[in-house]
């Protein structure tokens, strides 16, 4: 292989002892698939290409359900299809590429070597990466098997040495490019084709700058599941480690976080158990889609209810800027250290500061002085301040402007996860309280748990016999 190309591979897969085992290989080595059940959901076959499925997939219903004219959003015909999921590859590799003088890389096969051509052809194929012709453009769809898997004969090796790079400079070009690669995406490896051409568009050098563990790969070469990086360049186009707000000290180690508000945001089961604790511009995205992860398997939770993605209140800033200063970054009950409080006053949101904040306060002290206050939201004098009491304190009639119900949907996009192996959209309705109400209790499932982490008062209603699964 070029150098290039074990660039890529070491960065992808790490540097196992044994090699990419022939299962992991084979579960990574599918394309993009329609379900035959529903329109605009893709199937995934086996565990582990979920991390950059579901993102996909996120992508996709964003542009299905906010920029598509037809009001019957689960109906798509093939050719909308076709453009739908190329419009959205085309729109990450956007989102990652680091200056538009670079250029955008597109990895696809040499042209009369894919999986497709005759055995006797692939076997004779070389490593070619850098010095190919051009590639043939989307393969006549008489010539694919959009949905099967890699071919028989095709390894990891010689997978790697039968792929050609090219370069576009414009976006326009892209684009073209791109649809015209359509069953190539969907043919065998089109996820891998498509994870290639995301991280030579963003640069190598770029990714491991951004990544918190360069030993760490993208891709799990012993269980196969694809790591939080993966996930965070496909979303945000950066491929930082964690899922807070901006960075962060420790030890002197300057540790990258998420920088600004993303298209399509993310949450995990993972905050509910405190191990991790996902920030705003993730929790609160452009448009209501969420990426909900699990321990091994990520799905797609979305809603058609703009609301929930309206501009931050006071109150929620508040909260936000609260909870930045919690010293034990409590997730259920949050507290400040009195100490702190005229910090909090003085923290900056880019450049400026929370004016509607710091005038409350400022109103507060002068009608009760600051002894009042305190004693006021710490009447035991522990020297803590709870979040509940200091919102009640200086927010109590701020609405939140979302409505009491709204409907939801989740995706799973593995079949054996789905009823009747069948990849279809779980349809159900939301209930976001103010407090928790015993008389209004659903389920307590792990997608429950995992939307709590924004929404800690939800209960879900689902149109089906069993909820939807998050693994």
């Amino acid at each position: 292989m070029s150098q290039l190309n074990k660039d890529v591979v070491d960065l992808v897969w790490g540097r196992p002892s044994s090699g990419v085992s022939v299962s992991i290989f084979r579960r990574w080595a599918q394309g993009f698939v329609f379900s035959e059940s529903e329109l605009t959901a893709l199937e995934q076959f086996e565990g582990g290409p979920c991390a950059v499925i579901a993102p996909v997939q996120a992508f996709l219903l964003k542009n299905v359900l906010f920029n598509r004219e037809s009001s019957n959003w689960r109906q798509m015909p093939e050719e909308e299809q076709k453009m739908a999921l190329c419009s959205t590859l085309s729109e990450i590799l956007e989102s990652v590429c680091s200056s538009t003088s670079t250029g955008f890389c597109l990895v696809t096969w040499a042209k009369g070597q894919s999986p497709h051509t005759s055995t006797q052809t692939i076997t004779q194929a070389q490593s070619q990466t850098q010095d190919m012709p051009e590639p043939a453009s989307s393969q006549p769809p008489q010539e694919q098997q959009p949905t099967a898997l890699a071919a028989e004969e095709l390894g990891f090796e010689q997978f790697h040495s039968i792929l050609h790079k090219r370069t576009v400079m414009s976006v326009a070009h892209l684009r073209e490019e791109v649809l015209s690669l359509y069953h190539t995406w969907r043919g065998c490896c089109g996820v891998l084709l498509f994870l290639y051409s995301v991280i030579l568009t963003k640069g190598i050098e770029n990714i491991r700058n951004e990544i918190q563990d360069t030993m760490e790969p993208l891709i799990d070469p012993v269980h196969g599941h694809g790591s939080q990086s993966l996930v965070n360049l496909l979303i945000t186009g950066h491929a930082v480690s964690n899922v807070w707000d901006g960075d962060r000290e420790c030890s002197g180690m300057k540790l990258q976080g998420i920088h600004k508000q993303a298209c399509v945001g993310f949450l995990t089961l993972m905050e509910s158990l405190r191990y991790c604790k996902v920030g705003a511009f993730l929790k609160s995205p452009k448009f209501p889609i969420w990426i909900l992860g699990s321990e091994t398997h990520l799905s797609v939770f979305f809603t058609k209810e703009m609301s929930l993605v309206g501009p931050e209140s006071p109150s929620e800033q508040a909260r936000r800027v609260f909870q930045s200063f919690d010293p034990e970054d409590a997730v259920i009950t949050s507290f400040l250290c009195c100490s702190h409080h005229h910090y909090f006053l003085l923290q900056r949101e880019q450049g400026s500061l929370l004016l509607p904040i710091f005038f409350l306060f400022l109103f507060s002290l002068f009608l009760l002085s600051v002894t009042l206050v305190k004693s006021k939201l710490d009447p035991e004098n522990l020297g803590i301040i709870l979040l509940g009491p200091f919102l009640l304190e200086f927010f109590p009639d701020q609405d939140s402007g979302i409505p009491d119900s709204f409907p939801v949907y989740h995706y799973n996009g593995l079949k054996q996860s789905n009823h009747k192996e069948r990849v279809e959209y779980v349809e159900g309705t939301a209930l976001v309280l103010g407090f928790e109400d015993p008389m209004v209790r659903t389920d307590d499932t792990p997608v429950k748990r995992c939307l709590q982490t924004k929404w800690p008062y939800i209960e879900l209603l689902w149109t089906t016999d069993r909820s939807p699964s998050l693994n």
